[in-house]
């Protein structure tokens, strides 16, 4: 465990040095929040009751997801986990006294930890200054607070074994743009990065919430923002451990047959 600790620091500090990246980051979450948040005004001026959720809700969902876009989306991709599979040099890697699957799900976190962190302070300094309706709002109560944070951790946990799969998938074939792309925008639409899920068509959401996407940022957000609460947020969260078991689980074992007939080229 130690190891892992130690591997998880190292990663975080040094991603933590590339804060120019993270300043771009912060203006783009900026901009795209604002243009976000605007398009929906526009629509809600019509008929707020028309639609499922409050606008501060609404409000409070787009600013989590812009600062915490380095935990949940699953289009940030670790290059040189890619590279490893794809240019032999896992044979490397194999040497290690880790677990390869442990490792790499630790570097992960890491990366996406560190990430958030850098882009969520400045975000967060000034999201609960702005004038209504662009102003971001606390959560209702302490424990909604504090359902929003483990559900949190679970969400990362889940988007992290599903990209672990990804990579997985990687010793399967030639080049990692196809199967990156089709994950990235899976993920995207699914989990409500690009239109929160209560907005979809019952029929269809009722399937969707079941899937692990919508274990990922739908159900933190939807939680901090206060649309979820109660017991819905506790058997959205019991479906978040779930999903997270077995991602990891098959991932794990994905990994493991992948490892068996893997063949590295060259001297």
């Amino acid at each position: 465990m130690k190891m892992y600790t130690a591997l998880f620091r190292i990663r975080f500090v040094n991603t933590l040095q590339y804060r120019a990246a993270a300043l771009a980051g912060v203006t783009t979450q900026f901009a795209w929040g604002f243009m976000l948040i605007l398009t929906f005004r526009v629509f809600y001026r019509e008929n707020p009751a028309a639609f499922p959720m409050e606008f501060s809700h609404m409000v409070s969902y787009i600013w989590m997801q812009q600062a915490f876009i380095a935990l949940f989306m699953t289009w940030f991709w670790e290059d040189d986990i890619a590279d490893s599979i794809t240019s032999g040099a896992i044979a490397y890697e194999l040497v290690r006294p880790l677990d390869l699957y442990n490792r790499w799900f630790c570097q992960c976190t890491a990366n996406r930890v560190s990430r958030a962190t850098l882009r969520c302070i400045a975000i967060f300094l000034v999201v609960f200054l702005l004038p209504e309706p662009f102003r971001m709002s606390l959560p209702p109560s302490f424990a909604q607070f504090a359902l929003f944070l483990l559900s949190a951790v679970l969400a990362l946990g889940v988007v992290v074994a599903f990209c672990m799969l990804v990579y997985t998938s990687l010793f399967y074939t030639m080049s990692p743009l196809g199967i990156r792309i089709i994950s990235a925008m899976l993920g995207e639409f699914l989990q409500g990065a690009i239109i929160p899920l209560p907005f979809f068509p019952a029929p269809i959401r009722v399937i969707v919430e079941l899937l692990p996407f919508a274990a990922m940022q739908n159900m933190p957000l939807r939680i901090y923002s206060g649309d979820i609460a109660g017991s819905d947020a506790l058997r959205g969260m019991i479906l978040q451990v779930f999903w997270l078991i077995m991602l990891f689980a098959v991932g794990r074992v994905a990994m493991r047959r992948a490892l068996k007939k893997v063949i590295v080229q060259g001297g």
